[in-house]
């Protein structure tokens, strides 16, 4: 059952993928995977951690950024070829969604600075500290790796707070304010193809090539109450995989972590 409802979540996807200019509802989302309007809503978010409706547009930003890069195409019609009738909303959502002006990540090359991604504070301050491990599966390196607190199951926007690694392993998120919180991790892994190595929270710096995996991992949702010291959330690095959110926000990406030094 968890195979076939699986399949049915894929089969949207690729549709959002191959319409991405055009509208599409939940009802023709539920028709294409098979369900009731209800049940599919429910099932789409517990596979992917957000609702059809955000998936979608972030799979519209996701192929925004690649025509950015990959055309000479106008923001305008960039706008217009992933479902946007206004360029204004598109370019409002793009750098809130990627935390760079389209114009920027074109002029980039998508591999904007950054400077200022650790720095950048959530006005909320909060005693907390939620902290723990990243790790990765037995037999797996992996290199710069992201820590961001986000208040959803996807790293869109701006974190609430984060903390950039030289790979898998211990991590500290400070001045956390009250809330529901999600501690998202990003990275990229190789198979070690030496018996005996690798591991939790395994790391190497010249994680390099064709072989590299781009890994994610999640740990919510964290309750901070008011007056909390710490929490405790290890975050488990995994592949990526075609049911997980495209991740938005530009020095997350792989390409930026392959290439941006820390």
């Amino acid at each position: 059952m968890e195979d076939s409802v699986e399949r049915s979540i894929a089969r949207v996807i690729h549709a959002m993928r191959e319409n991405l200019g055009e509208p599409i509802t939940i009802d023709d989302m539920a028709r294409i995977a098979m369900f009731s309007k209800f049940h599919f809503s429910r099932i789409f978010r517990d596979s992917t951690g957000t609702s059809p409706g955000r998936f979608l547009s972030a799979l519209r930003l996701e192929e925004a950024k690649r025509l950015l890069t990959e055309t000479k195409l106008s923001i305008a019609d960039i706008s217009n070829r992933v479902g946007y009738s206004s360029v204004g909303t598109f370019s409002s959502r793009f750098k809130i969604n990627v935390g760079v002006a389209p114009s920027v990540y074109r002029e980039t090359g998508g591999t904007p600075p950054r400077d200022g991604i650790s720095g950048h504070r959530h006005d909320d301050q909060g005693s907390a500290t939620i902290h723990g491990m990243v790790t990765l599966p037995e037999g797996m390196y992996g290199r710069q790796t992201f820590v961001g607190l986000f208040p959803d199951a996807i790293p869109q926007g701006w974190p609430v707070r984060c903390a950039e690694l030289p790979g898998p392993g211990p991590y500290s998120l400070k001045n956390v304010p009250p809330g529901e919180w999600h501690v998202l991790a990003c990275s990229e892994m190789a198979c070690s193809e030496l018996p005996g190595l690798g591991g939790e929270g395994a790391m190497r710096t010249d994680v390099t090539g064709p072989d590299r995996t781009p890994a994610v991992g999640v740990n919510g949702p964290i309750v901070v109450h008011p007056g909390s010291v710490a929490s405790a959330a290890d975050v488990r690095l995994r592949p990526a995989t075609p049911l997980d959110p495209p991740i938005l926000l530009a020095p997350l990406e792989p390409r930026g972590m392959a290439t941006a030094a820390i």
